[in-house]
């Protein structure tokens, strides 16, 4: 994402930001902090994610008047409040709408939408969809703790099945969402998953996520406390995260400590333990870039309801036409073409049309 580094703030107390990129302005955590009182409940992973994000934001380089963050409804959704951008606490589930319009206005911001799996895979399903199916210029944060928790507790579109809730009081019948199937499904160009307690892991995805040209989403486990406690244990605790958790590298072998990922003649991904006696058979290189998401997907559906296995990070960044840059082009191709910018009278004229209809 571009921005306009001419509209710097002079900044102090910082004697060096790291991987501040060459011709870049100087800020500092303070620079993106607000005065609001961050109201999340206590032990929520929003306020790790919030850490990070301000942690994070003085790397990029940016000043903090060419970044919007756009958020819908939902506990996350407050995150526009606490970090010192331009923001929009937007209605539910239309916030990729309201950051498509902006990116498109103004090539100038970097544009971020912060989202929840209710806010985003529920009634904002299609917002979501195609926006990284046009490839907006969208950095996406989607919290997700598998759960409803600002409606208190009702069982969200990435609950796993037989969940229960207030809201399925036997237990959910649905299957679940993967919102990294989703968004390869909807050839998504930038495709990732981190979680909310590695601070390390979650600057580094997102840090190539801002850097992308086009629709980034980063699905990020966030733990709720109230409603959903502990749902990803299993992940952070250092005795079996080792074991369950395959960190995605580009051009490195797919595999966790003991386990590793295979292709069947068939064609599809398996998972296989490794022998740490024997000889390692060959597996499956991981290929971010690939232009076909085939392999990204298969990546993507090896996790399982008790994740046994987990892939992180990049599942997929590859470089496609941007939608806002050829909405751009576009407009200034008709305007080269008129000799000049649109007129009232040629607005006039195109909101009125030329066919008409009697009735009655």
């Amino acid at each position: 994402m571009t921005a306009d580094l001419d509209v710097a703030r002079t900044c102090s107390g910082l004697d060096e930001v790291p991987h501040l990129p060459e011709g870049a302005i100087a800020l500092n955590r303070k620079d993106f902090t607000t005065g609001a009182e961050v109201r999340w409940c206590p032990g929520c992973g929003d306020y790790a994610i919030l850490a990070a994000v301000q942690s994070f934001m003085p790397t990029l380089g940016i000043s903090p008047d060419n970044i919007a963050v756009i958020s819908g409804i939902g506990c996350s959704s407050r995150f526009p409040y606490y970090v010192n951008t331009y923001g929009v606490h937007s209605i539910h589930g239309r916030a990729p709408a309201f950051a498509t319009g902006l990116a498109t206005a103004r090539p100038d911001l970097s544009v971020w939408v912060v989202t929840g799996d209710g806010d985003a895979l529920s009634i904002g399903g299609n917002h979501l969809i195609h926006a990284l199916r046009r490839n907006v210029n969208l950095t996406i944060l989607l919290f997700n703790n598998r759960i409803y928790g600002l409606t208190k507790g009702q069982y969200s579109p990435t609950s796993e099945q037989g969940k229960i809730t207030k809201s399925s009081p036997f237990g959910s019948v649905d299957r679940p969402f993967d919102p990294i199937s989703v968004a390869l499904g909807c050839e998504g160009t930038f495709v990732a998953r981190t979680i909310d307690s590695d601070r390390a892991h979650f600057s580094e995805v997102m840090r190539r996520a801002v850097q992308h040209r086009g629709a980034s989403l980063v699905e990020i486990y966030q733990n709720c406390p109230i409603f959903n406690d502990g749902a990803y244990d299993v992940l952070k605790d250092r005795d079996t995260s080792q074991h369950r958790l395959i960190r995605l590298e580009h051009g490195q072998p797919i595999r966790s400590a003991d386990q590793g990922v295979v292709r069947d003649p068939d064609g599809n991904l398996r998972v296989i333990d490794l022998d740490p006696t024997g000889d390692v058979p060959p597996l499956v290189v991981h290929d971010a870039q690939a232009d076909n998401p085939t392999q990204a997907f298969g990546l993507a559906r090896l996790i399982d309801p008790v994740q046994n296995l987990v892939p992180i990070g990049i599942f997929r960044d590859v470089d496609r036409d941007v939608y806002d840059d050829s909405v751009r082009r576009q407009i200034a191709d008709e305007e080269t073409k008129a000799g000049g910018p649109a007129t009232a009278q040629d607005l006039r004229e195109l909101f009125g049309g030329h066919d008409t209809w009697a009735v009655g």
